[in-house]
């Protein structure tokens, strides 16, 4: 009998500490899925986060900022190839997601900036952040830590180690 009361403790634990994925949301006819940063090292100045966004909705709306409590500044970016160079820029006017439109937030493409850090993201912990939309208002999201590598934000890709430049 008590072979079987440590199994079943041990079982509730492990259900305990598993990874937390962080929740898909749903704004109107948009859909946020899998939003995550990257770990970072400590005194980093900035941090990276990544996300999907999928406008279900027959209306076009726009991602025109946000803010978070663990940055001075919150800010949407792009990269992409000029010439041979990999260049990082503001998307100033926000990003539009027209209707049936999938835009995916990832390493190397648009993503967001949490600019002016006061404390490192730590891998296993969350950022709580809020987007802000043209249509559909303010959306609070919570961002979970992948390692300083991660290239997606499953559970599977936390052992990567290739680099950016967040």
């Amino acid at each position: 009998m008590q072979l079987i009361r440590f199994f079943a403790v041990a079982i509730l634990m492990g259900c305990w500490v598993m990874p937390v994925q962080a929740d898909d949301i749903t704004v109107g006819g948009l859909k946020i899925s899998t939003p995550w940063v990257r770990a970072t090292p400590k005194g980093a100045p900035v941090g990276g986060g990544f996300m999907t966004i999928t406008n279900t909705s027959s209306a076009p709306d726009r991602l025109v900022g946000g803010s978070a409590d663990v940055s001075s500044r919150f800010e949407i970016h792009q990269m992409s190839m000029d010439n041979g160079v990999m260049k990082m820029r503001p998307v100033g006017k926000g990003l539009e997601i027209k209707p049936g439109q999938t835009i995916e937030f990832k390493p190397g493409g648009y993503h967001v900036m949490f600019v002016g850090l006061n404390k490192p993201f730590e891998e296993g912990q969350h950022v709580k952040a809020t987007l802000e939309f043209e249509k559909a208002g303010k959306v609070d999201v919570d961002f979970a830590v992948k390692s300083v590598g991660a290239q997606t934000g499953s559970a599977a890709s936390g052992g990567m180690q290739t680099q950016h430049g967040h």
